[in-house]
């Protein structure tokens, strides 16, 4: 195939660099190893007040990314809302997720629309927006089986998921199976550090927990170490660089992954290219698409006893720990990103 030249979008949130910041520049990366000519256009994006959701949205809407300095741009990959607002002949959108408080999320603690007038208002207003907006992509891809379910369940939208490899792949590799549970990732409610927290009051020393990362709940995280009395058992390290984080990912005895509907979630994948366990809920999302449990870990009710069960099984035996981690090994290997880029790409 022929070099394009490619714009990838992003809705930037200032100073946050998460999975969908690390989506992005893999993409761009990969596709450039491709032959391709890649450009990011990045708008910030602000969803507070959610006054303010609309007007990022029309922000986007008037961007018209058909050309750029007289020379035709030939392909936009939209990300994630409201990036597939923008305008193109050939836009192709591989979603990371909508805007979650206004769907899935909507109704949980993990949302702050109500039923209110206003709120249920915009909510259908937004709908209709994205129902418009993802119908005009020429193809409609999705990073996991649970974000093509949303498209589907709310909009009638009928999306493909496309699977790619974590951004450390190449570097995680298996160790020691050692006497700590590693938390990877933003501390934010919505992906539950606290529970695991709290889980580690159902096991017995010497067994810890070590948290890798931090967010805007990592003090609730910590508290909530200290209500449960297990606080010289947990280790918040917040951000590390990847050398440590490949350390501490070879050696874990086991990773704990328990956010709340996660749309993909790099963590399961690294965890099982370092030959990991992974730990999880049944209310999880994405992770779910890729753990078996009893096959390549343990999936739990999402409740502290529930998750300190499954911390004491794995401690009580390595063997099996090693034995799932191999059999996650074999599975994430699979996954790969020159299917992805093809896709995209498309002719």
């Amino acid at each position: 195939m022929s070099s394009l030249r490619i714009v990838v979008c992003e809705a930037q949130v200032p100073f946050i660099d998460g999975g969908a910041e690390s989506h992005v520049r893999q993409l761009m990366s990969h596709l450039e190893a491709h032959g391709h000519e890649v450009c990011l256009v990045a708008v910030p994006f602000k969803w507070y007040p959610k006054d303010e959701i609309l007007a990022h949205a029309a922000a986007w809407r008037l961007l018209d990314l058909s050309e750029s300095n007289g020379r035709r741009i030939d392909l936009v990959i939209a990300t994630k809302f409201p990036t597939y607002f923008a305008r193109h002949p050939n836009k192709v959108t591989w979603l990371i997720h909508q805007y979650r408080a206004a769907y899935e999320l909507c109704g949980t603690p993990y949302s702050d629309f109500e039923h209110v007038e206003a709120d249920v208002g915009l909510r259908d207003r937004l709908m209709r927006l994205d129902r418009e907006m993802l119908g005009e992509s020429r193809r409609l891809f999705t990073n996991a089986g649970n974000t093509a379910r949303r498209l589907q369940k709310f909009l009638g939208l009928a999306a493909e998921p496309l699977y790619h490899p974590p951004r450390l792949a190449p570097r995680l590799r298996g160790g020691q199976y050692g006497d700590y549970l590693l938390s990877v990732g933003r501390i934010e409610s919505i992906k539950r550090v606290d529970l695991a927290v709290q889980a580690l009051r159902h096991t017995d020393p010497p067994l810890r927990l070590v948290v890798a990362g931090s967010g805007s709940q990592q003090a609730q995280a910590v508290r909530a170490a200290h209500e449960a009395g297990v606080a010289d058992r947990v280790d918040f390290l917040g951000p590390i660089d990847d050398d440590r984080l490949l350390a501490l990912y070879a050696d874990a005895l086991a990773v704990v992954y328990a956010p709340f509907d996660e749309d993909f979630g790099y963590v399961t994948l690294e965890a099982f290219l370092a030959a990991k366990p992974v730990v999880t809920t049944v209310d999880a999302g994405g992770p779910l698409e890729f753990v078996v449990n009893e096959g390549n870990g343990l999936v739990c009710d999402p409740v502290p006893e529930a998750l300190g069960a499954a911390f004491r099984r794995l401690a009580a035996s390595r063997a099996q720990a090693r034995d799932w981690g191999e059999a996650g090994r074999v599975r994430a290997r699979g996954v790969t990103w020159d299917g992805v880029v093809e896709k995209l790409v498309g002719s």
